[in-house]
Formats: structure tokens, C-alpha cells, sequence
């Protein structure tokens, strides 16, 4: 049977243990429901401090009755069994099952994995992060230039040997890997929680009710993000009223490949931040890269909560 879940990574001191954890909570909720012992492959794992957005794992599980032991009885439904184990797992928070489905006994969730897909959020401006984006993405207060990140990503993109971008202590056989996408887009900072100022702008208090619902309906926000009001636009240093934060430019910085190696991601993205402070140009990423060594690449980025998903 296969799983995909979604976990909140928890402090802890290792990546192994909150991994541990998490399967043994997941274990113990899933024999609640089942009535006995299972065992649960994951596709990948990933750095400590790291939420999974969509990560896959698999279950080998028969359905036996309790009413009369050793009969077998039909599999489950895929949407009963994630109704039942999310019953047992919301209590603690931690991890829920977004999607299930039936699969051949021969599946395997990591040697059968097609990619893998890491996103990874820059809050750009000199204001604090707020305490609902702490730990959630890397503030960085320089300005960033997005057209050079842009440029920075399309040298790594494609099949190469990443030995710069490989952490020390990485047991992966070959540096080799094929990057199937790396890009850079500006997306709306949330949480965001607007002002009253704001929802007058919208036309909230004077369209009335219907027509500010509509305008939510596109999936958009309801207003531009005007320059003077962004965190990032270090020109602007009008005083917006006692209580109102410039809101950050949000950069969303997206990894897809088969498989990483280690520490491959956040040495990505140090490398893409320093392009975009200045501090690298582009014809430095590719003087990185054919180094061959890790000593050659920026800081790696701090672990932020970064989101990974395997499909």
C-alpha cells in the first residue's frame, strides 16, 4: 500500500531520531487500526529540521479478520484506510497521510521513486521575520537580484559532477547527478494578514462583501504588492503607521532530481543567494562547479525548514 505523508519536523538532535520517531508513532497508530505489526519504507530521508510536504513511503499489510483469525479478508479502501490512521495520528500533530493508494507487492517506495523535489524559502528585507516565519525559510537582508539567481541556476541545471555541492561524510559512490530543474520565482511572503489600510484598497468597505469575495476568488491576492510597502525596497523609508511591518519579498527556490547527495541542496542555494547578494557573479557558479571541491562553494544556507516532496 502506498502512503503519502506529510510531516512537522520537530527539534531534535539528530536526523535519525526524528525520523525514528515519527515511524514510530506512525507504526503504532497504524497497528491500531489494522490490529498487527507492520513494517514502513520511506522513500528518502532528508536533513534534521526539514518538513516533508509529500513524502512516500510504503506498507506491506494483509487483512485479517479478528473475528476469526487467519481468515483473510479484502484489502481496504484507500480513503478508509486514511480516514482511520489520520483519526489515531491527529492527536499528536506531527504527521497526517495526504493521499493512499494500492500498489503491486513488488512496489518499493525509495528504489522505485522517479524524483524528488526540494523547495526552499528566502525572506528578502531588513525587517525581522515574524515569529510565524521563524525557523520556516532563511532571512536575508541584502537585496537580492532575482534576474541573477535566474541566471545562476541555469549553469547547474543538466547532468553533472557536483562534487562541489557534496557535503563531507556523503557515502553516495559517485558525485554524478542529473539536475532536472533549478529556478528561482518571487511568490507572495505568507502568512500575511492584511491591514485595514489594505482591505480599503481592495475595495472591501466600499464594493461590499460580494465583490471582495469574488476578487478572492482567482487565487490571487486581492491587491499588488506595492513596492513601498515591501520589506526589500531598501529606498523606501516612509513611515507606514505605528504597528505596520514592510512585508518581505519571498523567493522560492526550487531542486528536482532523482536523487541528491549530501547537503547537495542548501550548497545550492548558498551558492545562489551569494549571486543574488553580489557577492558572486554568474561565471563564478560555473568556476564553483568545475572546481570539483567543496571548499570552493559558499557557505552551505541554514537548515530552514526547507519542504521536500518525492513522487
Amino acid at each position: 500500500m502506498l502512503l503519502s505523508t506529510w510531516a512537522l519536523d520537530s527539534v531534535a538532535p539528530s536526523n535519525s531520531l526524528i525520523i525514528e520517531l515519527l515511524l514510530a508513532s506512525f507504526r503504532r497508530h497504524f497497528i491500531k487500526f489494522i490490529g498487527q505489526p507492520v513494517t514502513i519504507c520511506l522513500s528518502s530521508r532528508t536533513d534534521a529540521g526539514v518538513h516533508a510536504l509529500s513524502n512516500v513511503c510504503h506498507v506491506d499489510v494483509e487483512r485479517v479478520s479478528k473475528r476469526k483469525p487467519g481468515e483473510v479478508l479484502p484489502p481496504h479502501e484507500p480513503a478508509v484506510v486514511r480516514k482511520a490512521v489520520n483519526h489515531f495520528l491527529q492527536k499528536e500533530g506531527d504527521i497526517m497521510l495526504t493521499d493512499v493508494q494500492s500498489v503491486p507487492g513488488d512496489f518499493h517506495a525509495r528504489f522505485k521513486a522517479q524524483e524528488r523535489m526540494y523547495f526552499y524559502r528566502l525572506l528578502n528585507g531588513p525587517e525581522l521575520l515574524s515569529i510565524f516565519e521563524k525557523d520556516r525559510a532563511w532571512h536575508v537582508s541584502e537585496e537580492l537580484d532575482l534576474v541573477a539567481m535566474q541566471e545562476a541556476c541555469k549553469v547547474l541545471v543538466g547532468h553533472h559532477d557536483f562534487s562541489s555541492f557534496r557535503a563531507s561524510g556523503c557515502q553516495s559512490k559517485s558525485p554524478f547527478r542529473t539536475l532536472e530543474e533549478l529556478s528561482v520565482l518571487e511568490m507572495v511572503s505568507t502568512p500575511h494578514f492584511p491591514s485595514i489600510t489594505e482591505r480599503e484598497q481592495n475595495g472591501s468597505n466600499e464594493e461590499g462583501t460580494d465583490s471582495f469575495c469574488n476578487k478572492c476568488k482567482t487565487g490571487l491576492p486581492t491587491g499588488s504588492i506595492s513596492n513601498d510597502i515591501m520589506a526589500g525596497d531598501s529606498k523606501s523609508g516612509a513611515d507606514l503607521g505605528f504597528g505596520i511591518r514592510r512585508r518581505h519579498r519571498c523567493y522560492v527556490i526550487t531542486a528536482r532530481s532523482r536523487s541528491f547527495l549530501y547537503h547537495q541542496v542548501r550548497l545550492l542555494v548558498g551558492v545562489i543567494k551569494s549571486v543574488g547578494t553580489g557577492d558572486l557573479k554568474v561565471s563564478d557558479v560555473e568556476r564553483i562547479l568545475n572546481a570539483r571541491s567543496v571548499t570552493a562553494a559558499s557557505p552551505m544556507a541554514p537548515c530552514t525548514r526547507s519542504l521536500p516532496r518525492t513522487c
